[in-house]
């Protein structure tokens, strides 16, 4: 057994004179004709390109490598000073505590991540940028000619 609603309550189907008809999502859409296919190249266009992820990935590591790298140092400083603090009063030499030792450390520690992060942007993120600069390059140019 179906329920049926009245007549007067149906839908009337559309038609194409109401103009807003098309702006409700669940209108019927035209679909666009396939451009036919030109002549294929070796690979995708950069759109399509795989190099973008492993662009990102090595950019994602070389932030993790050296931001650990200063902030490791940093809040093993801070949890030595907060929960050790005999350990850091013990002196080194005459007059200079650990504390102030390692507390001086930091700005070595710090350049030494800087230069972790130059290091790890020469070797693997800029020659990975540096061929996706290229292949677009010549997806531009191959795009161009074809025009």
């Amino acid at each position: 057994m179906s329920y049926e609603p009245p007549a007067s309550y149906r839908v009337p189907p559309p038609h194409d004179s109401s103009p807003s008809y098309s702006t409700y999502p669940w209108a019927p859409q035209p679909q666009p004709e396939p451009e036919p296919a030109r002549h294929q190249h070796r690979h995708a266009a950069l759109g399509h390109h795989s190099d973008i992820r492993v662009l990102r990935t090595a950019y994602r590591w070389q932030r993790r490598v050296a931001t650990l790298a200063a902030l490791g140092y940093f809040t093993l400083f801070l949890v030595l000073s907060a929960y050790a603090p005999e350990f850091m009063t013990q002196d080194v030499t005459d007059g200079l505590p650990l504390g102030l030792l390692l507390g001086l450390i930091q700005v070595p520690v710090t350049c030494a991540a800087i230069a972790l992060y130059e290091y790890t942007a020469r070797r693997g993120v800029d020659p990975i940028a540096e061929r996706i600069r290229k292949q677009s390059e010549l997806d531009a140019k191959r795009a161009e000619g074809a025009r």
